[in-house]
């Protein structure tokens, strides 16, 4: 089930420090928005799609994860703490969600931890794309979209974290990551202060 906290509602009591994206330095990352993760993310659908089509307008490059496994040997920890529960690549719950708008030139990169860039080539290419800043959407908030984002962050990228783009199973853990974000490794923004930061009230 996704989140139950209301797109922008209360995450302004966490909010710490304020600053807008730089649409000439940014990227957006658009996290496992797949058929596996379906109920907690059909409902920030309206929230994805808007934060996507904000930031084509502003010629913000978007970029797309997909968790997956494609063997027994690259499952890691998480096949110990789901119990072998894990997205297998080939089935169509590896997919990403077909309601997305996405491009043929958008970017995808493959994951299969939590972290966008833990064996990638995600931070090569953010540079040499000369992208300084990432906003984080999708799902899990609390497990890749929040280890990613502190992942960006130790390696030297500006974070902006989505409040009302982002769900997990549960109210609580999702504030718990926005409270951790705001607290030490990003700004928190949402549909309506990205487009406000980005093309004025």
């Amino acid at each position: 089930m996704a989140s139950s906290l209301k797109p922008s509602a209360s995450y302004k009591k966490y909010e710490v420090r304020k600053r807008n994206p730089d649409p000439k330095c940014c990227a957006l990352l658009v996290i496992d928005m797949q058929n596996y993760f379906s109920s907690m993310a059909e409902p920030i659908l309206p929230n994805i799609s808007s934060t996507i089509r904000l930031c084509r307008r502003a010629s913000i490059p978007v970029i797309f994860t997909r968790h997956c496994h494609k063997s027994p040997s690259d499952h890691g920890m998480l096949g110990e703490l789901w119990n072998g529960d894990l997205v297998v690549h080939g089935t169509p719950e590896a997919e990403l969600m077909p309601a997305l708008d996405r491009k043929v030139e958008d970017m995808v990169v493959e994951k299969k931890t939590y972290s966008a860039f833990r064996n990638t080539r995600l931070e090569e290419e953010l540079v040499e794309m000369g992208v300084k800043e990432v906003i984080v959407t999708g799902v899990m908030t609390n497990l890749c979209c929040e280890t990613t984002a502190r992942d960006a962050f130790v390696r030297g990228f500006r974070v902006f974290f989505s409040t009302d783009a982002t769900a997990t199973c549960s109210s609580e853990l999702h504030e718990a990551t926005l409270k951790n974000m705001a607290y030490g490794f990003a700004y928190l923004l949402d549909c309506q202060s990205l487009r406000e930061g980005i093309y004025g009230k």
